[in-house]
């Protein structure tokens, strides 16, 4: 302490003194008794980089993560305690608007963000005797997720996939087909995407007519590791708060979890903590669960997730993978293979699998149906060695007609896009659930044997095939 001055800023909260700065780790000494962990602190010119301490060195220095660049910091400058966490304005003054992880408005509108509360992003989980668990199915209107993988109301779903296979297709199509019929309120959350993928979905929610009952948070992918990694937290407050105080359901879009991880990955190598299994940080999962358990339903609201996930190299036992696997009631793994072929959505129906999907909560019905389906497309798949290496005329009658049916299937759960109408040349359309499963049980009656495969190819029903001819 002994260069140390201590300037008082008031009576509870002496300034600090920078003692070093290590690009977006700040060493900050102070008289006790220390800030505690994952309090707010402000240093350089009006007082604008945003400091959360990180860990407590020895009795006089803590070291914080920046949460916005270190530019023109340096040894010497004052810091000043809070006090206090992280804070993020809550309520409907947020609605229509996209904000960053400190709540500033970024949209480009000049109207300032009048929120009457604050709220801290470091809250406490609901006690297990106040959550509530639901039997209800989300309805996306996408058949091949209605069917095989039905999500959740007020659970948490995964969307699997490597790069370029659909994931932010498929997200920017879930909020186009719910955010419409959807009576609650939509939150997206972009951690650690690109720039023009934020203004795309910007531009198209306003478009749509959702974004009046939508907000958007952005940690976006050229800002620090720090609030790339609390940015996922600020969205749950806000969910929370929509919960809790105004008790309506809310629809939380999260892309990309991975972003997430990779960005505790940076934190905890700027820390200087050992890394872990496959390089990630030793406190992976303590970290994805401190994000991904807050998520869940009370008395007086829901909170529904759907969730992508990047999969480094196509690897689905990637520790990071396999730790968001455990937390999801239902999982939704887009193939590379299936994207090459043309199928989208890219959705691999032997992998893809709900905890919803049992007679109890679907129906006998769509169990029997979707089972068919699954088994179908795996015995084909099981037969694609033989039809290689020695053609159909091989293969027996009843796997003949296997094939012809898991063929028609595969066109069938393809699907025209509202998102993509412009690309393909395909209307987009949503389809009902009870339409997908009577479209699924009358190819697997044998029905369609003798329709050409290219008729099921994106299209809604199946009485688009039937008017075609």
């Amino acid at each position: 302490m002994n260069a140390l001055k201590v300037r008082t800023s008031d009576a509870n909260h002496p300034l600090g003194e920078i003692i070093a700065v290590l690009g977006n780790i700040v060493d900050v000494r102070f008289p006790p008794p220390l800030p505690a962990h994952n309090f707010k602190l402000l240093a350089g010119s009006e007082n604008g980089v945003v400091l959360e301490v990180q860990t407590h060195l020895d009795p006089t220095t803590v070291r914080c993560i920046a949460l916005n660049p270190t530019r023109r910091l340096g040894r010497g400058m004052s810091v000043l305690n809070t006090g206090a966490t992280l804070q993020m304005p809550v309520g409907k003054a947020l609605l229509g608007r996209m904000l960053n992880v400190f709540g500033e408005a970024i949209d480009g509108i000049h109207k300032p963000i009048d929120a009457q509360e604050y709220w801290p992003i470091h809250r406490p989980l609901l006690p297990l005797s106040e959550r509530l668990t639901s039997t209800d199915i989300f309805e996306t209107g996408i058949k091949a997720i209605d069917l095989l993988a039905p999500l959740e109301r007020g659970g948490k779903s995964g969307m699997f996939g490597g790069a370029g296979v659909g994931k932010t297709v498929l997200i920017n199509e879930l909020i186009n087909n719910m955010a419409e019929q959807y009576e609650g309120i939509s939150l997206f959350c972009g951690i650690g995407e690109r720039m023009r993928e934020a203004e795309e979905m910007y531009r198209a929610m306003k478009e749509s007519g959702v974004l009046e009952k939508a907000i958007l948070l952005y940690g976006q992918m050229n800002e620090p590791p720090g609030a790339r990694f609390r940015v996922g937290h600020a969205a749950l407050t806000v969910a929370e708060y929509f919960r809790d105080v105004i008790k309506r359901d809310v629809l939380l879009l999260i892309d990309n979890v991975f972003r997430f991880v990779q960005s505790g990955t940076e934190v905890s190598g700027l820390m200087g903590h050992i890394p872990s299994r496959v390089g990630y940080q030793p406190t992976l999962a303590t970290e994805l669960a401190k994000l991904e358990e807050r998520i869940c339903s009370s008395q007086s609201g829901s909170i529904t997730s759907v969730q992508a996930v990047y999969v480094p190299a196509d690897d689905l036992t990637d520790p990071s993978a396999t730790h968001i696997f455990a937390h999801l009631s239902a999982s939704i793994v887009l193939s590379r293979k299936r994207a090459s072929q043309g199928f989208y959505p890219a959705i691999d129906p032997l992998q893809t699998e709900s905890k919803m999907l049992t007679p109890a909560v679907v129906g006998k019905r769509h169990y029997r149906v979707a089972q068919a389906v699954r088994s179908t497309l795996a015995e084909y798949e099981d037969l694609k060695d033989i039809i290689a290496m020695l053609g159909m005329e091989e293969l027996s009658r009843e796997d003949r007609t296997t094939v012809n049916k898991a063929r028609r299937l595969e066109r069938f759960l393809t699907q025209p896009f509202i998102t993509t109408e412009q690309f393909t040349g395909h209307k987009g359309q949503r389809v009902p659930l009870n339409r997908t499963i009577e479209g699924c049980e009358r190819i697997l009656a044998g029905e369609f044997a003798t329709v050409a495969e290219k008729a099921f190819y994106m299209i809604g029903t199946v009485d688009e095939i039937s008017s075609e001819g």
